[in-house]
């Protein structure tokens, strides 16, 4: 069963049409990867599936509800994003980690937040500011301040861009075991992308060239431009 349904999608920033996309459909519980160079339109495409933006035109389906212009409080909170560069509070790592499940209004969260900083790895680091951590640290919090509002789908920017291997491993293992959540990974990294995913979509100027179970993207593309992507050869 499909999570979302992108169906005639465009998104436009002034006359500049920076995403075009006849059809996409992401699958409950998978783990799709999009790929492709800067300025493609990934990162438009993640603003459309956390409802950010509405698109130009088209439409878009989540979990079967059509979705049209405000989207609803209950549906985006169903829905977390990690970023590049992630926004911390300058309070301490559990007080980081609590914020959305304090917003909520969630009651019990000493629980939920202990086993979340126990899955990145930072238990031992509750009580430190997140503004004094790491690099590959901060990305964790930020990481620990998604998953532990248990959403129903969580959308990755570039997750590990600059950390160091043992940052990126982490992080890593943590999407591999990402208990049925769909997860949208975006990244420049197709070593990545070929480690995690169940699907690849190659992105280019806006257009989605190919989407395809990750082994047939990589081992057996039928688009040229996905061939010579995966070859690291320059198409854009």
């Amino acid at each position: 069963m499909n999570l979302y349904q992108l169906r005639n999608i465009q998104q436009r920033y002034r006359d500049r049409l920076v995403l075009d996309l006849p059809a996409l459909d992401i699958e409950r519980g998978e783990v799709l990867a999009i790929v492709g160079p800067s300025g493609s339109g990934k990162s438009t495409l993640l603003r459309l599936l956390q409802f950010l933006e509405a698109p130009t035109a088209g439409s878009i389906m989540f979990d079967g509800i059509a979705l049209q212009g405000q989207t609803d409080l209950n549906i985006r909170r169903r829905v977390a994003t990690v970023f590049q560069n992630p926004m911390l509070l300058d309070r301490s790592v559990r007080d980081n980690v609590a914020f959305g499940l304090q917003l909520r209004r969630q009651r019990e969260i000493d629980h939920p937040i202990a086993a979340a900083l126990e899955r990145v790895g930072l238990s031992e680091y509750a009580r430190a500011k997140a503004r004094t951590l790491s690099g590959g640290e901060a990305q964790r919090v930020a990481l620990a301040r998604a998953i532990v509002l248990q959403p129903e789908a969580l959308l990755l920017d570039e997750p590990t861009a600059n950390l160091d291997p043992y940052n990126v491993s982490l992080i890593e293992a943590l999407v591999r075991d990402h208990d049925r959540t769909t997860i949208v990974l975006v990244t420049h990294n197709i070593f990545q992308a070929r480690r995690l995913a169940d699907r690849v979509g190659l992105l280019l100027s806006g257009r989605l060239i190919e989407l395809l179970p990750a082994d047939r993207f990589f081992n057996a593309p039928t688009d040229p431009r996905t061939r010579a992507f995966v070859n690291g050869e320059m198409v854009y």
